[in-house]
Formats: C-alpha cells, structure tokens, sequence
C-alpha cells in the first residue's frame, strides 16, 4: 500500500484535435481477451466479432486525442495510490448558486475559488446536460453543456484547481432526446435502440409485478410513433426512456460517450442507476450478470486508454447487493456509493445509540487496495432507506421514517412484486433529519449535533462526499415542494450567490458555523495518514452512547483515534490497550490532551462532542 500523494494528470489533458500521425494505440493480448469476453457474453460469438472493431476504433480515436505530456504522466500513474487521506468530494448541481451577473457554473467557480480549495480536491458537478425533467437526469445531450448553465470552458477551467466527476447517465435517455424523436419518427436506425412492445404484443402482468421498482408509476408508457401504438419502457419516469443495451449499438454508443466525458475532463465517472442497465422480463430486472458484464468493459476500456479514470457505481440497494459492483476489488467499479451508512447514521442519532451503526462499521470493507466507499449522509435525492434492509430491523426502519416525517420530511415509494408500495427515499435535508426544527432546542447543541453526525462519514475506510447544501447545514424547502409538485426539491434549493457569500463570511451565522467546523474536520483529516482509504480500521464496543473507532496506516506508523459522542447527554468512556502505556494524545480538533494511565485512556465527552486523538509526537 502506497501512501504517496499522486501527482494530477497535466493541464494540457487532451488536444482538441486529434493527431493521426501519432502511434495509434494497441491493446495487448490480456485487454483484447477481457474486452472481447465481456462482448461474447452479452451477445454470442458472431455479433461480439462484429461489435469489436468499433469498439477498438473509439479507443483509438481517443487515445488520438492524448498529448505527449498526458503519455508521460500515465507512465508513472498507480493505481492503489488514487486515492488518499487528502480526498473529499463536493457534490453540487451546476446552477445550485445563482447570480445575475454571472453564469452558474462561473458562481459555482467563485465559491470553490473562495472556499472549497484546500479542502475538497474532487467537484461532482450533476448533469449539466440538457434536459427535460428529474433535474437533469432526462438527458437530452450528452454531450452538450445546458446553455443555462455555462459551457465546457466553464467545467475544464474548475478543473484547475480539483478533479471532476460527472454523470453517466447511461440507462435511460429524455424523450425529447434526438435518438427518441428518431424512434418515433419510424427511423430504422433507431427502432431497436428502446425495449418497445407493440399493441398486441403480450406482456405478462405477472412479469412486470416481478420487477424490482424504484418507482411506483408504471413500466411501460405508451407512445404514438409513425408505426402506431407503441409501449416503451420506462424504469423511472414516463419522460425517462431506457436504452436497450442488447442492442450492442447502445452499449457502443455509450463507450463513446463515457470516453468523451473523459476528454472533457472526467476523472471519476458515475453511474447513474446502473442497477437497472439489463430490461429484461421474467426476473426482478437488477443485479443482472449482463449488467455487471457491462460495468466490467467500460472499466476494462478505462484501464487500456485512460488508466486514471474512477468508475463509481450508485446502486441504492441493501448493502450486501451494493458491494456486489466492486467485482473481485479490480475488474468492477472502483468505488461505490455506502447506501447503507446514511440511514444507519440517521438511525444512530434519532436513537441516541450506535450499536447498530458500530456492529455494521467492524465489518466494512472492500475488496482491495485499487477500491473504496463513497461515504456519504444527505445526496441531492435525500437519504435511502434500502440500504439499512437486513442490518436494522422492519420496526426499526418504520421507526426512523416516522420521525423524519415528525420533522417535516417526505417519503417517496417503490412498487413491490406483491403490488403494494414501501418506503424507498426520505426527501429531508440531512440538517433537518438530525435537528427538528421546533425542537426547543439551542442553536449551539443542534449545529454540534449536525457535526457530530457527519463527522462519521470522514473517519470511516473512503472517501467522504458532501452534498452542497450538507455542508451549509440547509433545511427543508418546503415552498419548492409546494412550486414544483417534487418531493426532492425539498433538499435542492437554489442559492443566490451574494446572500450565500454573505452568510459564510458572517461568522455568527449558522451557516457559516456549520461550514467551518466541516472545513475544518477534512483539513484535519487531510493531514493525517490514518484516513487513508486503505488504512485499517477497528470499532471498540465500550459505549452505547459513543463511537469509538481506531484508524492506523501501518506503514506510515501513524494512527488516530476517533470517538463520536452520539448522545445528548455526557458520557465518559474507557479504552484500554497496552500499546498506550505511557502514551499522550492531542485531540486533532480542539487541541486538548489526554494521557494514557497504564494502557488505560479515560475520555470524558460532552453532549455530541467529537474526539480525534493521535499520539502526540514522538509516543508510540
């Protein structure tokens, strides 16, 4: 395990133009199996054999577009030294901040300008392409930046100064897509690139109860096309259409434009959904082998043209299907959102007990050293329930999405085969999830109580991401429920930029508090070698009430205790270890120390006190 910070990839990333007279690239025996065997096995051996030379034409016409500087710098590239403790990602809409005089990708530059360097080193900017619905994830374009937005300078210029992720949006298109209209116009090109049934074609109702659903609309929407009456299937929204990926013209297409978004800038690449990539009926439709199969080849062309690039999968599922997309630890994704930590994190404080939360933490891991979590709270949809499936109970769930809704938040249902509707997503910010807002409560003890709870996404084995409004603390917007008729637009209020610089410089404020102390935990983690990724981690069972969990980087000899008080109340808790005899620790974030007394550490916390505690310098 490496412990080096990797150097970024140089600024002059791609040409604009492709250069011909270069070597054209040629993947060797190993990456032409792989590639070649992903394909048999989503479409025979004839049709594979067919596919591969545009498959291998994509690859080489962009690894035309690389610079000699570009070559040079993946020589030295290393894999399990991607990721480090020094990495956070900011997760934002391209036009969450609003300005007149400016377009929102340029605000959205002046904050990451003004507050998010030093601190966050990856932006994951959601769709900007042009779209129709679902804020962004009805794509129209996907290769085109919403004119509302900005343009592709405004995204290649914040990558000066941090990585960017975007969105492959690779299961469905917008109905007002160019391939849609096609579809509908009767164009044979793109007759098969949708799961259409005609009018009388028959489709079992059973088949369709026996799909999972994230949704409770209905999977198949009609469409007047110029051949008639056709249904088209439709996962998440009538005005969202899904490709049919065993159409292998999709699948190319898609490599083609996930190797576009890495020309423009992509280091990390999402995948949206991805769950459902594979319609197929008879089954639940998810977890498919063809689609993990799918899942591999772009990974598998990542490695051979664009080694650097992180696929991360976003797969809202109980944990165990969830960590299913790391493959073996090197031929799947590479992270994958922790689905289940939010809802586990959530329960913790609403309980006052971390039991749960613990248990879960002391078996996390993954699969390797090139893999890691996403650890997240609060996203732009809000906090998932499936991921707590078999780690909390049925009551214990029931529980948790009845006091969100006591503190003013909505519940959005999926269909289940049996026909009945379950909870699938709390739409709440995650301020208001923890604090309820007629509470009583001091401003002081429900901002300590905010940091307490996310403070655990960045001692956990990952790479913390924060949702934009997560790191101001926002509550609920109830009007843009009211406006819009969406449950989510609870948690996606726009911002004015100049109101927004306002609060954060008022160091008064809530929100600037609230920002402040999670600045200042990931630049406190930054330091540290024992957040690595890799590093290991072990949770002591002392406290009900406090979670204590241990990270160390062996290599690096360093190691830093952190202890969550989850509590409103003071608690004090004891630690033993022999290792710490003698030893001194200063806690990382108010600058207090402690001493061991005979391999025994008393902690005394305060109500939603934080602790993290490194040996001080020069102790073992």
């Amino acid at each position: 395990m490496s412990h080096d910070i990797p150097a970024p990839p140089p600024s002059n990333f791609h040409r604009q133009e492709p250069d011909y007279t270069a070597p054209r690239f040629a993947p060797d025996a190993v990456q032409v199996g792989r590639m070649q065997s992903h394909l048999r096995a989503l479409y025979g051996e004839a049709v594979a054999a067919s596919a591969w030379p545009e498959l291998l034409r994509l690859m080489q016409v962009y690894y035309a577009h690389k610079t000699p500087a570009m070559l040079d710098w993946e020589v030295s590239h290393r894999a399990r030294s991607r990721f480090t403790e020094r990495d956070a990602i900011l997760i934002t809409y391209g036009d969450l901040i609003q300005c007149p005089e400016h377009r929102p990708l340029q605000a959205l530059e002046e904050l990451a300008s003004r507050c998010l360097k030093g601190v966050f080193s990856a932006l994951h900017i959601l769709p900007f392409y042009p779209y129709s619905s679902d804020r962004g994830f009805a794509v129209i374009d996907f290769k085109e930046v919403d004119a509302r937005l900005g343009t592709w300078d405004d995204i290649l210029r914040l990558r000066n100064d941090f990585h960017l992720m975007f969105d492959g949006v690779f299961n469905h298109v917008s109905s007002q897509s160019p391939w849609f209209r096609e579809f509908l116009n009767g164009n044979p090109d793109y007759a098969d690139f949708f799961t259409v049934f005609g009018k009388d074609d028959p489709v079992s109702p059973e088949d369709l109860k026996r799909l999972f659903r994230p949704r409770t609309s209905s999977v198949l929407t009609s469409f007047e096309t110029l051949h008639g009456p056709k249904r088209v299937w439709t996962t998440f929204s009538p005005d969202q259409i899904d490709l049919k990926f065993q159409n292998p013209r999709v699948l190319l297409c898609m490599v083609d434009v996930l190797l576009h978004y890495v020309m423009r800038g992509a280091e990390l690449i999402r995948l949206d959904a991805v769950t459902y990539l594979w319609d197929e009926l008879g089954g639940t439709g998810v977890h498919l082998d063809q689609t993990h199969r799918i899942i591999k080849l772009f990974r598998d062309v990542l490695d051979a043209v664009a080694p650097h690039v992180v696929l991360i999968t976003e797969t809202n599922v109980p944990h165990q299907e969830n960590v299913s997309y790391f493959g073996n630890g090197h031929d799947e994704a590479q992270m994958v959102y922790n689905f289940a930590l939010p809802p586990l994190m959530l329960h913790t404080f609403q309980t006052e007990n971390c039991e749960r939360l613990a248990g879960w933490a002391g078996t996390l891991a993954a699969p390797s050293a090139e893999s890691t979590f996403l650890n997240f709270f609060d996203s732009h949809d809000g906090i998932g329930v499936l991921g707590a499936r078999g780690i909390l109970s049925t009551e214990e769930v029931d529980a948790m999405i009845a006091r969100v809704v006591e503190h003013g938040g909505l519940i959005s249902y999926k269909q289940d085969v049996d026909g009945s509707e379950t909870p699938y997503e709390m739409n709440i910010t995650s301020y208001s999830a923890i604090n309820r807002a007629d509470a009583g409560e001091s401003t002081e003890l429900q901002i300590r109580r905010y940091l307490a709870a996310r403070s655990i996404a960045l001692v956990l084995p990952g790479v913390p991401g924060i949702y934009l409004h997560g790191l101001l603390g926002s509550s609920n917007d109830v009007d843009a429920v009211l406006d819009g008729g969406e449950k989510r637009g609870i948690n996606r209020r726009n911002l004015d930029k100049d109101e927004l610089f306002a609060a954060i410089d008022d160091t008064s404020s809530a929100t600037s508090r609230i920002a402040r102390g999670l600045c200042g935990m990931l630049k406190a983690r930054r330091a540290r070698k024992a957040f690595h990724p890799c590093a290991t981690h072990r949770v002591f069972a002392v406290s009900a009430s406090v979670l204590v969990i241990e990270r160390a980087a062996v290599q690096d000899a360093d190691r830093v205790l952190c202890l969550t008080n989850v509590s409103s109340r003071p608690q004090t808790v004891v630690i033993n270890d022999p290792a710490w005899t003698g030893a001194c620790f200063d806690d990382l974030l108010s600058g207090a120390q402690l001493a061991a007394e005979g391999g025994r550490l008393d902690c005394r916390l305060d109500a939603y006190q934080v602790c993290w505690l490194a040996p001080t310098e020069g102790q073992p």
